[in-house]
């Protein structure tokens, strides 16, 4: 259906989808990638080395994913707060690009995943929040959205930061909607 609307996509597959996963897993052991994208950050107490996978011949995937032209895999390797990691991940995709355009991609995704909804899970306590009758979960999520917002627009890096600083500062806050 996405391909179909014009639209393209680039999908995370976990391993709830086995027989999915376990196909990519196996073409990426079996196969040498076509494309390959290496990166290293640093951020604060964070070290990563990113190396993105693509591989562009896809024979032998589901019919259900229509329009498959990459087999991606994501392999990170680093230090967060003084621990080493190691993960990876998989991805499908419509796109027809390589590893580089592909790695911009899926950054952005972990961007709007990290920006947005993290923010409204973690701080803002989303996913735990008691509403569950009519309109009031899809309600209070637009308002928490606009909240986001709003703080971002007023030059809050952290969202906790600027709760904490507009709790008892009622005039303040209210001068946001000016």
């Amino acid at each position: 259906m996405i391909v179909n609307s014009g639209n393209d996509y680039v999908i995370t597959v976990k391993k709830n989808q086995p027989t999915l996963y376990d196909y990519l897993v196996t073409q990426f052991e079996q196969h040498p990638p076509q494309s390959v994208e290496q990166q290293t950050e640093r951020t604060r107490n964070r070290r990563t080395q990113r190396t993105v996978s693509v591989l562009e011949t896809v024979t032998g995937i589901e019919q259900l994913w229509i329009g498959v032209q990459r087999l991606i895999r994501v392999e990170r390797i680093g230090i967060r707060a003084f621990e080493p990691y190691q993960e990876t991940m998989f991805y499908i995709s419509s796109l027809a690009l390589d590893a580089a355009q592909l790695s911009q991609h899926i950054r952005q995704h972990w961007h709007i995943e990290n920006r947005l909804h993290w923010v409204k899970d973690v701080v803002l306590h989303e996913d735990t929040a008691p509403l569950c009758d009519g309109n009031a979960p899809a309600n209070f999520a637009i308002v928490r959205t606009i909240a986001l917002n709003l703080f971002r627009q007023h030059g809050f890096a952290s969202i906790t930061q600027g709760l904490r600083q507009l709790a008892h500062d009622l005039p303040r806050l209210f001068s946001f909607f000016q």
